[in-house]
Formats: C-alpha cells, sequence, structure tokens
C-alpha cells in the first residue's frame, strides 16, 4: 500500500486537481476523498476508514480503484504526444497530393525521425513506402527501398516472435496440468524459435519477448533459479522500459515485471522482499487472468498469490477479495488450462475462507462445464478435491457417489500411475467408517502414503495436504 501513497505524493499540484476534478464529475466521491487523505497524509488508515465509513475489505477496492485511475490518468497523459504523431501518420496522403515535392519529403523525414524514436515500426513502413515513391527518379531510391523491405521484414518478425510467445504459453497450460515430457521437450524448441527470431536482428521487442520467456522459464521450469542473472535481466529490461516509456505494451509488462519480482523472492524464501511487490501483484491479478495470455501464463500467479496469503495467516478473506477481483471474469472454457486452473483456485481460496459448500460449487461448475477429453489426468484430480470437500461437509452421499467415479478413472488410467488418488479413496473411506479399528492409525498410514505418492502434474490436492486440512478429517467426530 505504501507505494500508491508515494504516487500520490509524487504528482504534481496542477496533475493532483485533475485528478481530483475527474474523480468528483464521475460520482466517485469516496475515491476522490481518499484521494485527498493520501495526498495530506494526516491520517492513518482507520482514521480514513472511520471518515468514509467503509469496512476494511471496501477500504481496500477503493485503494485499488484509485490506483487504476491514477495509472489510467498518466498513461492518456503520456500518450498525446504519441497520439498526435499517429494523427501526422494517418494524414500522409494529403501531404502527398497537395504539398510540393521538398516539403512532402522533409515532412516524411521529420516523420521517419520522430517514429524512430517513438519504436513505432508499422507506421515507418507507411512512410519509407512514400519516402521510396517520392525518389522513384532519385540515386535515393534504392536505399529508401531497402528500408521499406528491411522495414517490412522486421514488422513480419516481431508478428512470428508474437505468435510464438502465445504459442509458448498455451503450450505451459498444456505442461503445467500433464508435466508430459513431450510437451516439455516442444517448450524447448519453441524458446530456440524464439531465440533464433531475436538474433535475427538487433531489436529491442525481441530482446523484450524473448527476455519476457527466460525469466518465465527460469521461475517455473527450474526447481532452483539463478537470482544473480535474473536480477540482470530485469534491470536489461527496466531501461528499456524507461527507454520507451511512451510504448503502451511496455507500460503494461512492467507491471508483469514487478510479478515475475516477487515470484524471485516468493521462491528464494525472502518474504520481507516480497512484501515490496505484493501490491503491484494484488492490483494487477484480475487483468492479468484476463489479458495477459498472450505475455504468459497467468494461473501460476493467482497460486502464488494465495501462498502468499497463507504464509501471512490472512487466507481467510481470499474468497471476498476474490470475489470483488473477479466479478465480471469469464475464462473461457476452450482454454482447458486456465479455465481448470482458475475455477480449482477459487474452490481451494473459498475452503480456506471456511466456504466449504461454494467451494464444491465451483468445482461442480468445472466439471460441468467443460470437456476433459484429452485431460483425464486433470479430470480426477479435481474429482479427487470435490470428494474431500465432500467428507469435509461430511456428506457421505455425495462421497460415495463420486468415490465409484473416481475408482473407474483409476482403473482406467492404471493403478500404478495414479497411488496417491488410490490413498486418498482408502483415507476418506476409512474417515467415514466410524466402527474401523485402529481408525486413527490408519488414517494416518494413509496421510503419509498420500504425501510420499503425489504425481508430477497438476494435483490441487497437495496444497490442502499442506494445509492441515488432511488433519481436519483425522479427529475424531
Amino acid at each position: 500500500m505504501a507505494k500508491l501513497n508515494q504516487i500520490i505524493q509524487d504528482l504534481s499540484e496542477e496533475d493532483f486537481d485533475s485528478i481530483f476534478k475527474i474523480l468528483l464529475e464521475g460520482s466517485a466521491e469516496k475515491s476522490a476523498y481518499l484521494f485527498k487523505h493520501l495526498k495530506e497524509g494526516k491520517l492513518k488508515d482507520n482514521e480514513i476508514m472511520a471518515d468514509l465509513q467503509v469496512n476494511a475489505n471496501a477500504y481496500y477496492t477503493l485503494r485499488s480503484r484509485l490506483n487504476q485511475r491514477i495509472e489510467e490518468y498518466l498513461l492518456q497523459k503520456m500518450e498525446s504526444p504519441r497520439a498526435d504523431l499517429l494523427k501526422k501518420v494517418a494524414n500522409i496522403h494529403e501531404i502527398i497530393f497537395t504539398q510540393k515535392k521538398a516539403i512532402a519529403i522533409a515532412t516524411l523525414k521529420k516523420l521517419e525521425k520522430e517514429l524512430l524514436d517513438y519504436d513505432l515500426s508499422n507506421e515507418l513502413t507507411i512512410v519509407y513506402k512514400y519516402l521510396k515513391k517520392l525518389h522513384n527518379f532519385s540515386e535515393d531510391h534504392f536505399n529508401y527501398r531497402q528500408l521499406y523491405n528491411q522495414q517490412v521484414a522486421f514488422n513480419l518478425a516481431i508478428d512470428q516472435q508474437e505468435d510464438d510467445l502465445g504459442e509458448y504459453f498455451k503450450k505451459f497450460g498444456e505442461f503445467y496440468l500433464t508435466k508430459k515430457e513431450e510437451l516439455g521437450i516442444e517448450l524447448d524448441l519453441i524458446s530456440q524459435k524464439l531465440e533464433n527470431t531475436r538474433a535475427l536482428y538487433k531489436s529491442h521487442r525481441l530482446f523484450v519477448y524473448k527476455t519476457c520467456q527466460e525469466i518465465f522459464a527460469e521461475l517455473f521450469l527450474k526447481e532452483e533459479s539463478n537470482k544473480g542473472e535474473l536480477n540482470e535481466s530485469f534491470e536489461k529490461l527496466e531501461v528499456i522500459f524507461e527507454t520507451y516509456y511512451l510504448d503502451s505494451t511496455y507500460y503494461h509488462l512492467k507491471s508483469l515485471l514487478e510479478a515475475f519480482k516477487f515470484e524471485l523472492q516468493l521462491k528464494e524464501g525472502d518474504y520481507e522482499e516480497a512484501e515490496k511487490y505484493i501490491e503491484e501483484v494484488q492490483n494487477l491479478l484480475p487483468r492479468l487472468i484476463q489479458n495477459y495470455q498472450s505475455f504468459t501464463f497467468p494461473s501460476v500467479f493467482l497460486f502464488s498469490f494465495m501462498h502468499w496469503k497463507v504464509m501471512k495467516g490472512k487466507e481467510g478473506g481470499l474468497a471476498e477479495w476474490n470475489e470483488s477481483r473477479f466479478r465480471d471474469f469469464e475464462p473461457d472454457p476452450k482454454n482447458i488450462p486456465g479455465f481448470a486452473s482458475y475455477y480449482t483456485y477459487r474452490s481451494v481460496c473459498s475452503l480456506m475462507s471456511g466456504d466449504i459448500e461454494g467451494g464444491a460449487m465451483f468445482l461442480n461448475h468445472l466439471l460441468n462445464e467443460i470437456s476433459f477429453k484429452g485431460h483425464p489426468e486433470t479430470n480426477m484430480e479435481v474429482k479427487i478435491l470435490l470428494a474431500i470437500f465432500y467428507a469435509l461437509m461430511d456428506d457421505f452421499e455425495l462421497f460415495s457417489q463420486l468415490a465409484h467415479s473416481i475408482q473407474r478413472q483409476i482403473r482406467i488410467l492404471g493403478k500404478e500411475n495414479c497411488m496417491h488418488a488410490v490413498y486418498v479413496i482408502k483415507f476418506l473411506k476409512t474417515h467415514f467408517a466410524n466402527q474401523k479399528k485402529n481408525k486413527s492409525q490408519k488414517l494416518l498410514e494413509y496421510f503419509q502414503l498420500i504425501q510420499d505418492s503425489f504425481p508430477e502434474h497438476f494435483c490441487p490436492v497437495r496444497i490442502l495436504s499442506r494445509s492441515g486440512y488432511f488433519e481436519k478429517l483425522m479427529i475424531p467426530s
């Protein structure tokens, strides 16, 4: 939360007055007066809550929305010269047909320099196209024709890099669910393709895309990350983002970079350092899960965020937080890795917030909405998780029906391939068997076997095994 305070303190008086007026005129009075309180810096958070007559959750939501409003204002302010430049490009035809040749060339040469400064490569193609035509009878024609051809090829390379980056994270989603070796090989091949494209041009954009992929792979595909190399990559990206601060893609990738930094500190176990990035991550998550699929696999950040909340002992507020942040989000059922991981996350958060039935509803929605054809292991993992929910609800009838379905899948997949599922069912049946001899001992034995047999693929039950929910099922009723 300290970051928002600092941003507000750094605003000029002119910017502060403009934003305050925008908030008031936009019927966001509480945000406006929160903005004013934070600028003055006289009151503590609990005093501001009392003055605005809001609870802690509503206060946090107000801060988040205020942060977003300020970002939108600053971005709009930054983009105005860029927008003016794009208007000039749109008027090139008018220049060509109404101005003298010397004036038209001079105008296009000035546009070329400005476009290079702003890194607007698509628009540069238009400029070189007309410079080439204007020099049709000049020795410079060949030079502009070469520049035009190079720019067209470069634009194609950028498009290819963006497509390959999106394909990489699409493939990673499948790998995240299954951990199939052949998918890991395909990820390596796409990574090499990204590197080959990057090597063709001295381009900061190709470097940024490739570096983002490398950072992601270092964080989520390796047991141990090279912290020194990652920090060096962070610094290089920050220099580029600062240099091309008007680039709209880079503006949003800056937030992704903060999420990467959070992941690194979380992985290193440096929770004090991770605290510096948590506000940025919380603000980013709703946009990340909806808009960043071509630049990352967003679901991994959801589970990291949940892990952080558990570490801080604040998991009880997750369900309410999710409800306020993801109210308008509709995941795509055709994106099975994203859909399955999102609803699994929501279900576990509901459980951690004490709403077991709400968590079970998320899992049933997941099972009903998508076809798990081609993803039998994921289908079984979701059902195992739901079976534990039913046990925590003490609903033997629903558990029994689901257990039969899980056991059929175990036979199809092969018992040796899903021993953790075998032991979970035995554990839960023992839990419901009131007259079972040595029940407590048997439950403890099965719990140990479950922990020793978790698969490498997507297995949300592992989260419950670390969070005390199996122990709750061992307590005699």
